[in-house]
């Protein structure tokens, strides 16, 4: 049975916006985005099951979300991390070594989800790190070295969070007589994937980044009791974004 969308993404606001608050505990925190993964996670394939079969219309689009420092690009390194196990491919506009806004390209669907989990993965992410400190083994490092480590951590942990939700959904998803949700998820990557190229084949892929801190291992466990690419690492007050279509 397929709620509306209003119900759906009201309970996963509610249930984020419950995790967000410092003053629940690490175990509640877990239980609210253990639930909105799942929730956003069956929303976004009821989505994609609908507009195969016709009943719900579902285009590929692209909205671009600005981002600040400090760390623009470890930000923009977590709303990669949302992005792809949704589906949905990034162009990240730069200047000098920041990122000024990223362009997320997808289905319609699919980008109200990302935008959804990454302000609020975002806003978890940047409250603790506003704590986070080197410890003794990671004495000699910057705070921005460990912290910029903290977020490569965090949003790796995400990625494998949701693509393990999305994978989860797929499998339990049933619709009786409709096409498997299996190949619908993989017909609509590829279409993306196709118009992807065909608008912005002829970029160039970034670089990969080489991090010297050793906060790693702390924003992966960070980023794993969140509950919802890889960079290349030696070691183990923001502002959220705004929606601009384009």
């Amino acid at each position: 049975m397929f709620v509306s969308d209003q119900q759906l993404l009201t309970r996963v606001r509610k249930l984020l916006a419950k995790a967000e608050d410092p003053a629940v505990t690490e175990a509640e925190a877990e239980a609210y985005n253990t639930k909105a993964a799942e929730l956003i996670a069956r929303y976004g394939i009821d989505r994609a099951v609908l507009a195969a079969a016709g009943r719900h219309t579902d285009t590929i689009t692209s909205v671009k979300i600005p981002l600040h420092n400090p760390y623009s690009k470890d930000k923009a390194q977590l709303l990669s991390c949302v992005a792809d196990p949704l589906r949905c491919r990034v162009v990240l506009l730069c200047r000098g070594q920041a990122v000024q806004s990223v362009t997320v390209f997808g289905f319609r669907s699919d980008l109200d989800r990302v935008e959804l989990l990454f302000t609020s993965l975002l806003l978890q992410a940047t409250t603790q790190l506003a704590r986070v400190r080197p410890g003794w083994a990671g004495q000699g490092q910057t705070v921005a070295a460990y912290r910029r480590t903290w977020l490569a951590g965090f949003a790796s942990a995400v990625r494998l969070r949701l693509k393990a939700a999305e994978s989860r959904a797929v499998a339990e998803h049933d619709e009786p007589g409709g096409q498997s949700a299996e190949l619908v998820v993989l017909d609509r990557k590829k279409l993306v994937d196709d118009a992807y190229d065909a608008q912005y084949g002829r970029l160039r892929k970034a670089s990969p980044r080489h991090l010297s801190g050793t906060g790693y291992t702390d924003g992966h466990f960070a980023g794993r009791r969140a509950n919802l690419g890889t960079t290349h690492l030696k070691g183990g007050g923001i502002a959220l974004p705004a929606r601009t279509a384009s």
